[in-house]
């Protein structure tokens, strides 16, 4: 059946905002903001946060300190029933977690502009899965739009557990694991209603091998910068200077380096090919990403660059991650939907 042109175009938007999400997820981590709302979905209480400490009793911090061990209290028996109990314990036992940051006006309203931006997703997600009960009807797609709506939740939630755990490293990377996850889905929706994403691409024989091997260790790089970035918040925390970072991050940081290397060497004969044979405008906008990325994750190794190259180096990879999953799903046939 044919969608309407603009039920295609909130499907993209729908892309751009999760893609805004990242971008002010990463914001909120460079500049220090998790925790400038204490408590989740309000913020110090109200849904429209306060300018001024002033407008705040004056015993906030015991106030918020205690919502938030309440809530550790509950995931940590959720973590036990999963059968991880020493990290519960961990969470529990973690006397930062009792530490209630003083209010910083810029941190508070840069984690409320992060959370609107997620609120404005959720809402576009939700008014696309509305019109299509009420006007496609196509069963696919409803479970596929709920299950993300269902994620968004999920994530909303989790970042509340992101919070109130302080932003505890392994948490990052679960956040993480789930909003790559939603852009995968709607590419796959966005697959399905698109005329332009409904071409088949040729039969590429080896190169769709090379292709799931570039996003496999794509995939794996994001994880790997994550827990990289993580682990320098921690030598930081312990007064480790910049020139120290190297020595002290060990395995993770080298192997993250080398992959980086690896992927830029597949991609180059996947570009070769490209060039030589289909000639796709995609492929050639992963390889613009991948220099990007890797100059940016220079800058990040072994220059004092300002933060605003973290989030760079976050969104180039995020988007080569989404181009490369288009690829993937156009490689393959998918089943038309009928009236």
């Amino acid at each position: 059946m044919t969608f309407s042109k603009w039920f295609v175009r909130f499907n993209w938007i729908a892309v751009v905002l999760i893609y805004m999400i990242f971008i002010a997820g990463s914001l909120v981590r460079i500049t220090g903001s998790g925790m400038g709302c204490p408590d989740w979905p309000k913020c110090f209480g109200s849904w429209i946060p306060p300018t001024a400490e002033s407008q705040l009793p004056e015993n906030y911090k015991e106030i918020f300190a205690e919502k938030r061990a309440q809530k550790i209290e509950k995931f940590a028996k959720l973590l036990t029933a999963l059968g991880m109990k020493h990290t519960a314990d961990q969470l529990l036992n973690d006397p930062e977690l009792r530490h209630e940051e003083s209010f910083n006006v810029k941190k508070t309203w840069t984690e409320y502009l992060n959370r609107l931006t997620g609120f404005l997703a959720g809402n576009v997600m939700l008014f696309i899965f509305g019109w299509i009960v009420l006007k496609y009807r196509k069963r696919k797609l409803v479970l596929l739009t709920l299950l993300n709506l269902a994620l968004m939740g999920f994530q909303g939630w989790f970042g509340s557990i992101v919070v109130a755990s302080n932003l505890v490293p392994w948490t990052i990377t679960v956040h993480m694991f789930f909003g790559l996850l939603i852009v995968a889905i709607q590419l796959y929706v966005i697959r399905m209603v698109s005329p332009s994403q409904q071409k088949n691409l040729p039969q590429i024989g080896w190169m769709r091998v090379l292709i799931w091997l570039v996003a496999a260790i794509t995939f794996y790089q994001m994880f790997l910068g994550t827990q990289v970035r993580e682990a320098i918040d921690e030598l930081v925390k312990l007064g480790y200077t910049r020139e120290m970072w190297i020595d002290e991050l060990g395995m993770p940081f080298f192997v993250h380096r080398s992959f980086s290397w690896l992927v830029l060497f597949v991609l180059l004969i996947v570009a070769w090919k490209n060039e030589t044979t289909y000639k796709y405008a995609s492929i050639r906008w992963i390889i613009g990403l991948l220099a990007l990325e890797l100059i940016s994750g220079i800058l990040l190794a072994y220059v004092d660059m300002p933060g605003v190259v973290q989030t760079s180096h976050l969104i180039f990879a995020s988007a080569i991650f989404g181009i490369i999953t288009m690829l993937i799903f156009r490689s393959k046939s998918v089943r038309a939907i009928t009236p």
